[in-house]
């Protein structure tokens, strides 16, 4: 494990993040790393479609969508 050197300023949205979010600040800049890979791995979907990929590898059911809402 190591050390990631950011700027004051994420690092103050990052703290302010993890109320939000319910997560450790490590834990919350693992999730937008995580998240940021993802995208930009990814271009084509949406963050709609990844975050709904990865809960179903992680094998969280996912419900359909209502009707009118596009299916991720």
């Amino acid at each position: 494990m190591g050390i990631v050197k950011i700027e004051d300023e994420l690092h103050e949205q990052l703290r302010r993040a993890t109320t939000a979010s319910c997560r450790s600040i490590n834990g919350q800049a693992a999730y937008w790393l995580r998240l940021g890979m993802l995208c930009e791995l990814n271009p084509g979907l949406t963050f709609q479609e990844i975050a709904a990929r990865e809960l179903t590898a992680a094998g969280v059911v996912v419900p359909a969508p209502a009707p009118g809402q596009v299916a991720a």
